[in-house]
């Protein structure tokens, strides 16, 4: 079993920055085993949309056309800890943000709509006014 927290949401002016962690925690084979993680959000009465995905270890990443050049995914392998860094942020990117793992195999990329994300964080809210 493998538990995601993820920190670093808040409130912050459209322009601003935010860089949100997700930590893994279990037992270190099961951490080991993650193959995918995916920062995900949803706003109010919307779907839930991907924003950034990456595999590790490779370090893979693809993003949303829509935070693309503004957002980016990263890793601290030793610590298993992932995070998305947003910059230039609009009002348009408020949300609840979740991270997710997967141990699957990726074939067809962890942005793959198909692939199984195991395991959720709780949220970490962003605000972006005008």
């Amino acid at each position: 079993q493998v538990q995601l927290v993820e920190s670093g949401g808040g409130s912050v002016q459209a322009g601003g920055s935010l860089r949100l962690s997700c930590a893994a925690f279990g037992v270190t084979y099961s951490i080991n085993r993650i193959t995918c993680v995916g920062w995900f959000r949803q706003a109010p009465g919307e779907e839930r949309e991907g924003v950034a995905t990456m595999s590790t270890p490779a370090g893979n990443t693809d993003y949303a056309d829509s935070v693309k050049g503004r957002f980016t995914i990263s890793q601290n392998n030793a610590a298993s800890v992932w995070y998305l860094q947003m910059n230039g942020l609009k009002p348009e990117d408020t949300a609840m943000y979740y991270c997710a793992a997967g141990q699957s195999p990726p074939w067809g990329g962890c942005q793959d709509p198909r692939y199984q994300y195991n395991y959720w964080g709780q949220g970490t809210q962003v605000t972006v006014s005008s």
